[in-house]
């Protein structure tokens, strides 16, 4: 019996949308537009998003209605987009911080970048809450923030998103 895409979709995982391409521990960018660039020319080099411009542009517009800087050292960027093969994700950790203008006006390590197609609405919701519910842990910020490469990148999220 063929399962309902819906169902598929009950026990999302967040590396069910982020792919070992779309993880960077090194970010360079120093601006908010420069991280938005960064993680989606992630997304494009692994062919998930047809154009970084465009994508860049709806994100860009996105974070104008109030920043995605949730505090705490983290943002999550996202949008719908008709750029985004399917629900996508980017990861990228900045070492020195970036002023993202976050709720509590401090810098931001931790990047959660999210795209959809504008027809994924309610999945790109879920994958937004399963971003936001690992977030919420102190102890798994602090590890993804004290990470060495990507794949311990891949594998702080895989024991983290088990539950």
């Amino acid at each position: 019996m063929p399962v309902n895409q819906e169902e598929k979709w009950e026990k999302l995982k967040v590396l069910d949308f982020l792919r070992p391409a779309a993880v960077t521990v090194d970010l360079a960018a120093t601006t908010k537009k420069g991280v938005i660039e960064e993680l989606v020319a992630l997304l494009v080099k692994d062919d998930q998003i047809k154009s970084g411009p465009a994508a860049v542009e709806v994100l860009l517009e996105r974070e104008k209605l109030g920043s995605t800087g949730i505090g705490q050292g983290i943002a999550i960027p996202h949008a719908k987009t008709e750029q985004a093969n399917g629900v996508v994700a980017a990861f990228g950790l900045s070492r020195r911080g970036v002023q993202f203008d976050a709720l509590d006006g401090e810098p931001v390590y931790l990047f959660f970048l999210l795209v959809a197609p504008p027809d994924a609405a309610s999945l790109h919701l879920k994958a937004l809450a399963r971003i936001s519910r690992l977030l919420k842990d102190k102890f798994f910020r602090q590890a993804l923030r004290d990470v060495k490469d990507p794949a311990d990148v891949l594998k702080i999220i895989r024991e983290e998103d088990q539950y």
